[in-house]
């Protein structure tokens, strides 16, 4: 997969796909588009203080990046446990994260339910605060998640190793392992210290004191140690600038550049990430790049438009990441300031996607799934003149996946349904409807025989029901089973394809095209 960097060569680089995850995460967690960037910049420099060699530095640069890869694997959970709005959550605990239980604790009583009557804010506080194994089994699940999306990336081992153990902490306190001091990744210990001196310097504080605070607690000693004497220097990269370009050029020598087949392994860990955000999208990415391509193939386009509309698939949904799940989940007519919510995530997948030269394109097209061919679409409003034939078959397949989906405010529609309704969806192009219904009716001729991992039939039923977010009490009422009887199914399932949290289970399904 890897390979040296050749000026002559169309090959994208490893690091820049990896900026636009960072980008992705960056917008899940509720920080600024560059943050994750930054962060890497200081990590870099910190661990070519510490005398880590070419490859170590390597491993901290893309594990940095990578750092929250698995943020979204519980994001339906916190909406529900914080009031709806997991991004803030998320961007109002990043401070506090390495910080003490009195930080942690006096930061949720005053962020869960944010804007609602104190009552509820109080019922949710104190719901949040009463669970004292919540927040281990929400980063340990971040953890096997971030890590098993990085394994699916073919990046090296000591980066899945790392991400593995992202929150662990110096005094051994940390998630999932309770590693202390040394036994802890190098890269880990970096990427704690060098994530908090961005948000540090964000808040216009002096990072020094942070650092300070919580040296020989979260912080290994010794890289506290060594930022004092490098910090002015790493500091730098944080003034106003271009952090994509410092980011780049912190990877050290050679670059690493990637071939076609590892790009979409990049888009497909990506579309993963994406549809873990909400258990209503399980899968919906794969589906619509498996769709989309087939329907450019069935319209006549050549090879290159095809992969184009796959690619495009995979990644058309990545913006979604940073709008509330209380948004996505919601069983109700949304408000308008919600809907506006929802007419930013197009905006965001340009974005995200938008900064990697290999991707510039591709977000192009991926940007466009929410126009219309008469101007009624968003985010630009676009109409036929501006709309590619990729793009006019994306829109349509991504009407039509979501349409034979269960939804929150409704149940999925049959086949014959979504055709009718997708025919009578003002704004799209008729002949790629027409190439998308014909591609619906097709098996995917690439899923393999049989079940991966030796599931059987039962079992990937069950599987597939809970990676969409089922409980097991749901399962056993839509099966005709016993709740013991589905949990054992489920224990079944977790030691057959080697996972521990319902999050990684989805993952599983996803990446073999379980959910279609």
């Amino acid at each position: 997969m890897v390979l040296p960097h050749q000026p002559e060569s169309p090959r994208p680089r490893l690091a820049e796909l990896l900026g636009s995850v960072s980008l992705a995460t960056d917008a899940a967690t509720g920080q600024p588009l560059g943050h994750a960037l930054r962060t890497c910049c200081v990590a870099t420099a910190l661990a070519e203080a510490l005398g880590a060699g070419s490859d170590e530095v390597r491993t901290v640069h893309h594990a940095t990046l990578l750092r929250f890869l698995g943020c979204t694997s519980d994001a339906a959970e916190t909406a529900q446990m914080v009031g709806g709005d997991d991004v803030a959550f998320n961007a109002a605990m990043a401070p506090v994260l390495m910080g003490g239980t009195r930080e942690m604790v006096g930061r949720i009583v005053r962020t869960v339910g944010a804007g609602q009557p104190p009552l509820r804010r109080a019922r949710l506080a104190a719901r949040m605060l009463g669970d004292t194994k919540g927040a281990e089994a929400s980063m340990a699940t971040h953890c096997e998640v971030g890590a098993m999306l990085a394994g699916g990336l073919g990046l090296g081992g000591p980066v899945v190793e790392a991400l593995a153990h992202a929150y662990e902490r110096w005094d051994g306190k940390g998630y999932p392992g309770h590693l202390r001091g040394d036994a802890i990744p190098l890269a880990v210990r970096i990427f704690v210290v060098a994530r908090d001196v961005d948000l540090a310097v964000a808040a216009g504080a002096d990072p020094k004191e942070w650092l300070h605070a919580r040296r020989g607690h979260a912080y290994d000693p010794a890289v506290v140690d060594r930022f004092e004497e490098v910090g002015p220097e790493a500091l730098r990269v944080l003034d106003p600038g271009d952090e994509w370009e410092a980011a780049l050029e912190a990877e050290p020598a050679p670059v690493v550049t990637i071939g076609s087949e590892s790009l979409d392994d990049v888009l497909e860990a990506l579309a993963d990430f994406t549809d873990l955000k909400s258990p209503w999208r399980r899968g919906h990415s794969r589906r619509v790049a498996a769709l989309a391509a087939e329907a450019a193939g069935g319209a006549g386009l050549d090879e290159a438009a095809e992969r184009e509309a796959r690619r495009a698939g995979l990644l058309h949904d990545v913006g979604c990441v940073g709008v509330p799940n209380g948004v996505w989940d919601k069983p109700g007519r949304l408000t308008t300031t919600e809907w506006e919510q929802v007419r930013l995530h197009p905006y965001l997948t340009a974005r995200i996607a938008g900064r990697c030269a290999a991707l510039r394109e591709l977000a192009d097209v991926a940007a466009s799934h929410h126009e219309r061919i008469d101007g009624s679409g968003y985010h630009r409003a676009l109409d036929a003149d501006g709309l590619s034939a990729a793009a006019r078959i994306l829109a349509a397949a991504d009407v039509y996946a979501a349409l034979t989906d269960a939804r929150p405010h409704r149940p999925a529609h049959t086949a014959e349904e979504a055709a009718r309704l997708l025919e009578a969806e003002p704004g799209l192009d008729g002949q790629s409807v027409a190439v998308v219904l014909a591609a619906a009716g097709q098996r995917d001729a690439s899923a393999p025989p049989g079940h991966p991992a030796g599931l059987t039939d039962r079992e990937v039923e069950v599987l597939c029901l809970i990676a969409r977010g089922r409980s097991n009490r749901e399962v056993a009422e839509q099966l005709y089973l016993s709740a013991k009887t589905v949990g054992r199914h489920v224990e079944n399932i977790y030691a057959k394809i080697g996972v521990s949290s319902r999050a990684a289970a989805a993952v599983f399904a996803m990446q073999h095209r379980l959910l279609g």
